[in-house]
């Protein structure tokens, strides 16, 4: 059993800058990648991003590509969300996750252990 706790989400302006984390307990030593979702009102979970938890190898969607940075601390089994640029579309809940198989980390379904998210919030 792994646990998942996100924090420092919050209300911020556009342009400004928000660092997520999420610190992970429990089996962690056999966690393939770590990645971030998020969840606007009426819409579907998306992907953000995702880190290899061996190699930190990272991949960001589309959206977030350049604007946003993943990382991770393993000695802290803690991984970060740098949110730079922020716009007020991507006010939404967001959602760390754990991955245990060696999958493409990109889909919801691929992912095994969920935190209870932190809401990000964008005014214009």
């Amino acid at each position: 059993q792994v646990q998942l706790v996100e924090s420092g989400g919050g209300l911020v302006q556009a342009g400004d800058s928000l660092r997520l984390s999420c610190a992970a307990s429990g089996r962690t030593f056999s966690m393939i990648a770590m990645g971030w979702f998020r969840q606007a009102p009426g819409k579907e979970r998306e992907f953000v991003a995702t880190i290899s938890w061996s190699s930190g190898s990272t991949y960001l969607a589309d959206s977030v590509k350049g604007r946003f940075t993943i990382s991770k601390d393993n000695a802290k089994n803690t991984v970060y969300l740098q949110m730079n640029s922020l716009k007020p579309e991507d006010t939404a809940v967001y959602y760390c996750a754990a991955d245990y198989g060696n999958r493409n980390h990109v889909s919801t379904s691929e992912y095994d252990y969920w935190g209870q998210g932190t809401q990000v919030t964008v005014s214009s």
